[in-house]
């Protein structure tokens, strides 16, 4: 016997906050992509700056079809989205949902317990251009892919990581109410400040 379900949609409207737009990644957004990795520090400095922006296009291509394909698998609407102004369109990062991998149970909300397995969560991730940083949009932008993820998909929780010396990343969790914790053992080396939010003890 077959059970009856109802499957539902699993792609991302767009959001429209006070200020902003968080909408899907287009092939025309190539070149403030690759600003905004250049600027981040975040392409691949070995490589020319032709090879950077191939490999952000490669990057942009998956993505854009990553909507389709992960709706068709009804899974959670991972990937990057495009945050603009809302009164110019003008370009200002990307902030999306990312599944991340890491030994969770070693920080002290989860256990605390050294040499933890890996587990999976869903992830917060921002950029936000520098010449734009200083402005609050990370912390618009967020909040409102926060509801979404609490409101619309029903995640129970979601996560953001970052390195020790990101103050101002750390400061954007701290506004959307996340608990901060540092890794308290010194492996992986990688795996250093975890914010930690719950949709139930959300204020």
């Amino acid at each position: 016997m077959i059970a009856n379900y109802v499957v539902t949609t699993m792609l991302m409207s767009v959001i429209e906050t006070e200020r902003l737009i968080i909408r899907p990644l287009r092939m025309d957004d190539l070149e403030a992509c690759h600003r905004l990795f250049l600027d981040m520090r975040w392409a691949d400095a070995k490589l020319s700056d032709d090879e950077n922006l191939a490999r952000r296009r490669e990057w942009l291509e998956w993505t854009i079809r990553s909507y389709v394909e992960l709706d068709r698998l009804n899974q959670p609407p991972y990937g990057e989205r495009v945050v603009a102004l809302k009164e110019n369109a003008q370009f200002v990062g990307l902030i999306g949902l990312v599944p991340l991998l890491a030994p969770f149970s070693q920080l002290p909300h989860f256990g605390g317990i050294e040499s933890a397995p890996f587990s999976a969560e869903t992830g917060l991730f921002w950029a936000v251009s520098p010449a734009l940083q200083g402005k609050g949009f990370a912390t618009e932008a967020a909040r409102a892919l926060i509801d979404y993820a609490f409101g619309t998909l029903k995640l129970g929780r979601i996560l953001a990581g970052t390195e020790y010396d990101n103050a101002p990343s750390i400061a954007v969790m701290r506004r959307l109410g996340m608990r901060i914790e540092r890794n308290p053992f010194p492996k992986p080396p990688w795996f250093q400040v975890t914010g930690i939010l719950e949709a139930h003890a959300r204020s």
